[in-house]
């Protein structure tokens, strides 16, 4: 029954626009150059001043919570940097723009995390969906969420900030290519039209479009006077948090007297821990992708630590303690993201959420 189900659903699955590897590899989004990279573009391709302080966001789902405390009791304590650059994975990239723009948005991320309005999200699950189409959930309720608290003031105030020099990335991952795509969000407010509005809020939804629980985000491109949509997904498929190439990062234009600084704030446990995996399916595919996922992170964290500590910069690490209990279940629950976030507030208030050590 569940290969004819399977069956019936690739017949069923919405067709696409078919286009090739050589049109991908020329694509532009709204008809402009330079709108996303990928990590595996050549340095030259990228556009960078000077980088001072940077902050990184990793994924991490409802976790995501951790962070909002910590940036909120960053304010509190009177002591978070202005920072040059802004980088969000999934949860973190939902984060972002908000992160990037200051704590005049403190009160709209603890509103998004822990007000509840973000267990709406997996209401509603259904089966035909995962048959029928490419979610467990449907993504009308991300849609709506990106879109309440992202409209024309924020695309505004982000192509401002992008004209004093700072930058804003979104990662996501472009399925058809298997490319970790950089989206220059600061590049695209600036565009200023309905159109890039829309193309905010997709790069938005699609970073954290968790493959099989969401359906994937269709992005309209062009390449080599073909039009077509690419589909990209969560963006920590491929890359759980985003530090940028050392040749970009460390360019030996840093004045005098200054070094630049690296913030990675880990919206997750990075730590091994034990736990006694059941003996099913769902457990033991579960546990696998967690693993993966933590091991992907570790090791970007080990190698900017590297890099940090051979150029003399700041290195700088936030993450959720190992032993901070476990959600009471999966998803987004209120109540834990509740307690998370006050957790993180209150280490980040008594300057106690970063540590320039590895775990």
């Amino acid at each position: 029954m569940l290969a004819s189900s399977l069956a019936l659903a690739a017949c069923t699955s919405l067709p696409r626009t078919p286009y090739t590897a050589a049109e991908a590899s020329t694509s532009r989004v709204l008809d402009i150059d330079g709108l996303r990279r990928y990590t595996d573009d050549p340095v030259t391709k990228f556009n960078f001043p000077l980088i001072r302080s940077y902050l990184a966001l990793s994924g991490g789902g409802a976790d995501g919570a951790y962070g909002v405390g910590v940036l909120n009791g960053w304010s509190a304590a009177g002591t978070r940097p202005a920072f040059s650059v802004v980088s969000g994975v999934s949860t973190g990239g939902l984060i972002a723009p908000f992160a990037f723009l200051g704590s005049q948005y403190d009160d709209t991320l603890k509103e998004v995390y822990t007000s509840g309005i973000a267990e709406s999200l997996l209401n509603d699950p259904s089966i035909m969906r995962v048959l029928f189409g490419s979610g467990l959930f449907g993504n009308q309720r991300l849609r709506e969420l990106v879109a309440r608290y992202v409209g024309p003031e924020i695309l505004e105030q982000v192509a401002r900030e992008n004209a004093k020099g700072r930058r804003l990335l979104v990662v996501t991952t472009d399925l058809d290519t298997q490319r970790t795509a950089i989206w220059d969000m600061g590049k695209i407010a600036a565009v200023g039209t309905p159109e890039a509005l829309k193309l905010f809020r997709d790069v938005m939804a699609a970073s954290a479009s968790i493959p099989l629980v969401f359906p994937p985000i269709l992005i309209e491109a062009e390449g080599q006077g073909h039009r077509f949509q690419e589909m990209h997904v969560d963006g920590g498929v491929t890359a759980p948090v985003l530090t940028l190439p050392e040749a970009l990062l460390f360019q030996g234009r840093m004045p005098a007297n200054t070094k630049m600084e690296i913030y990675i704030l880990v919206n997750k446990k990075i730590e091994r821990n034990f736990e006694l995996v059941s003996n099913s399916t769902i457990d033991v595919a579960s546990r696998s992708l967690s693993s993966i996922t933590q091991s992907q992170t570790r090791s970007i964290i080990f190698s900017t630590y590297d890099f940090a500590k051979r150029n003399n910069l700041g290195f700088h690490l936030s993450y959720i303690a190992r032993d901070y209990p476990a959600p009471p279940s999966e998803g987004f629950d209120t109540a834990y993201m509740r307690a998370l976030y006050q957790y993180g507030y209150e280490k980040a208030a008594a300057g106690q959420a970063w540590t320039s050590a590895l775990p």
